[in-house]
């Protein structure tokens, strides 16, 4: 897709407000390297530990600004180059983890104090596919909203809603189920018990509140690029109104 790229496409503005195509790119590179000398290599500069999730948010915040002011300077070639290395490394690697194994970074935006590879592997595949969906936006160039590979990123996303409702105490036993329409989406139910909020495998009869969302804005809802007014023009809601709010409210990156 980068290979693709015109030299007018790669300074066009994405939809994220302080990124353009090249920037988004950078980022793409950036991470990819940085995951793999932390990680795979043990490799640390500074010794960040942040304490709260706002620090959390900042520290990230930080090292992308950082990353990608040095390599939104690269030619596309460079780039290009360097991203089939980077990629082609974190693959493999990510492909040698045991999937059950307590993993280096936890998925901060489920709430986890502790997660396994899988699930971070599931959440560098919402990083990437995102940000390619970005630049794929700002080009018109076609999406990449096929089951194989847009599916897994919606049910990677969704599983941070227990955590989006933390702190929505109706009573126990409430359901509210969440649809996405459209061949890669699916349907989730939550249930509000004694401790927590928990999904059910089953469809209930009743729910006290249903959520529909197409396909087509639900990766842009749950990482911030877009309007929340526009998305409530999108958006169909039956039953309470505010129990919609955790699932318009999930942001699915650390941000």
């Amino acid at each position: 897709m980068l290979q693709s790229l015109s030299a007018t496409d790669w300074d066009r503005q994405t939809i994220a407000p302080r990124w353009k195509v090249r920037d988004v790119a950078a980022h793409l590179l950036d991470t990819a390297l940085r995951k793999l000398s932390l990680v795979r290599d043990s490799w640390f500069v500074e010794n960040a530990n942040p304490q709260s999730a706002q620090e959390l948010v900042a520290l990230v915040n930080r090292l992308n600004e950082e990353g990608v002011k040095v390599y939104r300077r690269l030619s596309p070639a460079v780039l290009i180059e360097l991203m089939t290395r980077a990629c082609g490394q974190s693959a493999s690697f990510h492909e040698s983890l045991d999937p059950f194994a307590k993993a280096a970074f936890n998925v901060s935006w489920a709430g986890e104090e502790t997660s396994l590879n899988w699930f971070d592997t599931a959440r560098e595949l919402t990083e990437r596919w995102h940000h390619q969906q970005q630049i794929r936006l700002a080009t018109d160039r076609p999406g990449i909203m096929t089951p194989e590979l847009y599916s897994p990123v919606l049910d990677c996303f969704v599983r941070g809603l227990p955590h989006a409702y933390r702190n929505t105490a109706p009573p126990i036993g409430t359901k509210v189920v969440l649809e996405i329409s459209g061949d890669c989406g699916g349907m989730w139910v939550l249930s509000k018990d004694a401790e927590r909020w928990r999904f059910l495998r089953e469809i209930p009869e009743e729910v006290a509140c249903k959520v529909t969302l197409p396909q087509a804005i639900a990766w842009r809802v749950f990482t911030k690029g877009m309007a929340r007014s526009s998305v409530r023009a999108e958006v169909e809601i039956e039953g309470e109104q505010a129990l919609a709010e955790g699932i318009l409210g999930l942001t699915a990156i650390v941000a």
